[in-house]
């Protein structure tokens, strides 16, 4: 007597034995499946076309979420490029602090901007720029590696922004130069809006901006 053959053994064949089908075609349209869609019934040709749909259904969402995230990369790079072409057109080294906080306001619309720098040259000791800031702060700007995103909760940074009560979430950016372990400024944005800054949100480019903000800045050091 010969055993029964289970689904196991019959799906091994099938694996090991692909020209199967192709000696005995008519099973094609004489296997009959079950359809997820409508709980229709279906030749095996019929089924396989269904998986395809699927399957190209599932790149075609994957491929325009990807043109999205291109197009938005697209503009990310092109507003950076107006914010760095502006940096570069500072007439003097006092404008420049001022012409990178308002550029990053105009060109990623972000409602409050401002940055503090220590260690500044005498020439600069007594701009907006290098207010007074409390050791906390400058431990903080320190003990970042990568920036912050985040609720506002009661940072001193964002006290330094205008209309600071209303500001609900904040990205602070640590200015340090290349290779250095301590910071010597923070760059600070802040947003009425609660969601603008998140915890979750990727840093990647504000890091760019921190590094570009830094070198900017450097030249300020005494």
């Amino acid at each position: 007597m010969t055993s029964p053959l289970d689904s196991n053994t019959v799906a091994d064949y099938l694996l090991d034995n692909p020209q199967f089908f192709e000696e005995h075609a008519e099973l094609l349209s004489r296997v009959k499946l079950s359809s997820a869609l409508g709980g229709r019934t279906l030749s095996l040709q019929e089924r396989q076309m269904d998986v395809l749909r699927e399957k190209l259904k599932v790149m075609e969402l994957r491929l325009a979420e990807l043109m999205r995230i291109g197009q938005e990369n697209d503009q990310i790079t092109h507003k950076f490029h107006t914010w760095t072409r502006a940096l570069l057109q500072a007439r003097n080294d006092v404008d420049l602090p001022h012409t990178l906080t308002t550029g990053l306001q105009s060109a990623f619309s972000v409602p409050h901007v401002t940055l503090r720098l220590w260690g500044v040259s005498e020439a600069y000791a007594h701009t907006w720029f290098a207010a007074p800031v409390s050791a906390d702060s400058h431990l903080f700007a320190n003990g970042l590696t990568t920036p912050f995103c985040g609720s506002n909760n009661d940072f001193e940074a964002a006290s330094w922004l205008e209309d600071a009560p209303a500001i609900q979430s904040v990205a602070l950016l640590p200015l340090r130069l290349d290779g250095a372990t301590e910071a010597f400024g923070l760059l600070v944005l802040g947003s009425p809006d609660p969601h603008r800054f998140t915890s979750d949100m990727a840093t990647d480019f504000l890091t760019n901006i921190g590094q570009t903000a830094s070198a900017a800045l450097s030249g300020m050091l005494d």
